[in-house]
This record gives C-alpha cells, sequence and structure tokens, in this order.
C-alpha cells in the first residue's frame, strides 16, 4: 500500500517568499521531512520558530551585513535551508525567507515528531544527550538536528526540490494569533535592544517545545 504522506505536496518557493516573522508563524504546524539514504522518513510537526530580520537585526548572522563561507545561504532565494554548527557541538536549521540579498531567515526551534521515532531515539541515544521521552527527541534547535541528521552537508539544499530535506503542507491556514505564544528568542543577550524583540513563537500548551 503506497505512503499517504507520498501524496502531502512540498511547500513551494511562494509560501517562504514573506518577511521573516509572517514567515515563522505560517510555518507552525507544518511537517518537516527528513529521507535518509536508505529512504527512511524521520519528520515532525512545526511547533516552535523564531525570525531573525538581517542587516538590523543584531542577532542574525548577517547583522550589519556581514557575509561570510558560513553564512552565504542566508543571502539566497527564499526556501533553501541555512544550517550552521554553534558553540562546537550543534547544528542548527533555518529556513531561508524573503528574497535573494535579504539575509532574512527563520529558524525552527522544535518540533513534534511524528515519523521514524524509534530512529530519533537511537540517534539521540549518546552519553551527551539522551531522549527519554517522546517530547524530548525534538525539543530544541540542536535535539532536532541530532534526531533528524540535518548536518552542514545539508546548509543550501533547496527545500522546495530537494529528496533529502523538504517541508509538507499539513494546514491551509496558520494558527490563530490566541494559539500562538510571542515571546523573545533565546540565548541572544548580547545582541542589546534585539534580545527583547518578541521574534520567538510557539504553538500554546504543545509538551515539545524547547524547554529554555
Amino acid at each position: 500500500m503506497p505512503d499517504a504522506t507520498s501524496d502531502i505536496p512540498k511547500l513551494p518557493r511562494t509560501f517562504f517568499r514573506r518577511e521573516p516573522v509572517a514567515l515563522a508563524k505560517s510555518l507552525l504546524g507544518q511537517r518537516l521531512v527528513r529521507t535518509l539514504d536508505d529512504g527512511t522518513r524521520l519528520a515532525g510537526l512545526i511547533v516552535e520558530t523564531e525570525a531573525y530580520l538581517g542587516i538590523p537585526d543584531l542577532a542574525a548572522h548577517t547583522a550589519r551585513g556581514r557575509r561570510t563561507p558560513r553564512n552565504e545561504s542566508m543571502w539566497g532565494d527564499a526556501g533553501h535551508a541555512y544550517v550552521y554548527f554553534t558553540y562546537g557541538m550543534h547544528h542548527c536549521f533555518n529556513v531561508v525567507a524573503g528574497k535573494p540579498d535579504h539575509p532574512v531567515a527563520v529558524l525552527i526551534r522544535a518540533l513534534e515528531p511524528t515519523e521514524g521515532l524509534d530512529a530519533m531515539h537511537a540517534r539521540r541515544a549518546t552519553p551527551r544527550s539522551r531522549a527519554r521521552r517522546d517530547t524530548d527527541l525534538c525539543s530544541g534547535p540542536g535535539k532536532l538536528c541530532q534526531a533528524l541528521a540535518i548536518t552542514r552537508d545539508l546548509d543550501g539544499v533547496d527545500l522546495t526540490k530537494d529528496s533529502r530535506l523538504h517541508l509538507e503542507r499539513v494546514r491551509h491556514r496558520r494558527y490563530p494569533d490566541s494559539s500562538i505564544v510571542t515571546t523573545t528568542r533565546v540565548g541572544v543577550a548580547y545582541a542589546g535592544e534585539w534580545a527583547d524583540k518578541p521574534l520567538r513563537f510557539y504553538v500554546k500548551g504543545n509538551p515539545n517545545i524547547s524547554k529554555a
């Protein structure tokens, strides 16, 4: 019997070509899918995001127009992946928004895992980081990248076309504001007034959000 998920369309380029706050809210409830080389699908619903507003945003990697080999993907077209390595131990996955040369993106902070949970648990079962419950698998940007095998090898991939990493449309309308909690971003105290901007969004009451 065919997998019913194979009929769910990938989100198109037009979905991502919007300003990052709107994209961050619209991504909530959509499905992130990582397909391994052996065909295994690892997937989850996006339940927490952060918007990064590019050049004026002192918390963004492209603040003040910074352009380096590390952040080059952020300068590209909407619907591409920006994956970076941080603190010498974690990968973080972002979705590029807007238009080329307008380096804005949305960090995916947490997922509600829906497919491939056994494989996710196996990937998270390390001495440094072990998920004891399903709700711990993807409850943070580093955790979800570890669980879904997202590394710098996937930096710059086209999420609208690439078979290894893409997003599927589950919701046709974004969550109403009453179902979205808006708060400040995590780990950006260095960014001055930008640390206090309300640019983090998560699904109210969802047990899979990060424990920040």
